[in-house]
């Protein structure tokens, strides 16, 4: 019986850490960053370089410092995939992400995300990041 329950105990120990180094490589990064004006109404960000071509992205989302931001409209521009537009997402608080988007399939390469915005509280400018789950 003593054996049967550290058998047990191994095949546990072993199966959690299975579970643990599958999901280990999966965690949010920084695709692009930008400085928008709040005399524009709109930009493009593109991927800094040597991440444009990252083609197993899962899932993408924006945040926002500087200053709070209402944005109207992004539209994700995917590699050999349909452009997924977004509308009425509101206001992101400084420090703070929109909703994630899954990419279209299981995975799909960003090549830039469109931002229609309007900078809140007389603030002169505010960065956007753009991040991938990988």
């Amino acid at each position: 019986m003593r054996h049967s329950m550290k058998v047990l105990a191994l095949a546990s120990v072993v199966l959690l850490a299975a579970i643990g180094s599958a999901t280990a490589g999966d965690e949010w990064f920084v695709i692009g960053t930008k400085t928008i004006k709040a005399t524009d109404a709109s930009t493009e960000v593109t991927a800094e370089k040597g991440k444009w071509l990252k083609e197993d992205i899962k899932k993408a989302k924006i945040s926002i410092e500087g200053a709070d931001v209402a944005i109207s409209k992004v539209v994700l521009h995917w590699n050999n995939a349909k452009d997924d537009t977004i509308t009425d997402i509101g206001t992101v608080k400084w420090g703070g992400f929109t909703a994630e988007k899954d990419a279209p399939g299981h995975e799909a390469t960003l090549m830039s995300v469109a931002v229609e915005y309007k900078i809140l509280n007389n603030a002169p400018s505010a960065t956007i990041k753009v991040w991938g789950y990988d």
